[in-house]
């Protein structure tokens, strides 16, 4: 009798555990990117929540920021409108995503900011040809320690072109 009660008192702990960690499984690539956090360990942006993409000033001139001034870039190996980030390259640039149209703010083009499907229901902004991407190294608003790695990261300006100058 003792060991069904042992075994009975472990199980629904055991049994809570399999439900949080299934949990976990699911919701938006913008909850997952980070563990539901951005990279400056700040909650992500909240499923239907708006996002903009807006310039703002930088050691590189005017780039492309998102509404908490992270630095955004995109990838040289992305064809016009559509990444080539893999989950690997995602998990280290993960992705602008957003459950509601992104927005063009201050400094922006409001022609130059679309929209491309990376799968069920996920969407990523895209600034002129560029699929818009996060580098997970960038720890506060304004880094772009991302600029120019591999030779194949590169901030975006507010025209939707590529600054591939050293930062």
């Amino acid at each position: 009798m003792r060991s069904t009660r042992t075994t009975a008192l472990l199980a629904a702990p055991l049994a809570s555990l399999a439900l949080l960690a299934l949990a976990g499984c699911g919701g938006s690539a913008e909850d997952s990117k980070d563990g539901g956090k951005d990279g400056a360990g700040k909650p992500a942006a909240k499923p239907g929540a708006t996002v903009s993409v807006r310039a703002a000033d930088s050691s590189l001139g005017k780039i492309l920021v998102d509404d908490s001034g992270r630095t955004l870039y995109g990838f040289t190996k992305d064809k016009p409108g559509a990444g080539k980030c893999d989950a690997d390259c995602v998990a280290v640039w993960p992705a602008l995503t957003s459950a509601k149209d992104v927005k063009a703010g201050a400094g922006t083009d409001a022609a130059l900011l679309k929209e491309t499907k990376l799968g069920e229901g996920a969407e990523q902004a895209v600034y002129g040809d560029w699929p818009l991407y996060y580098y997970v190294g960038d720890a506060t608003a304004g880094d772009v320690n991302g600029q120019g790695l591999d030779g194949e990261w590169f901030v975006i300006a507010a025209d939707g072109k590529l600054i591939k100058k050293a930062s």
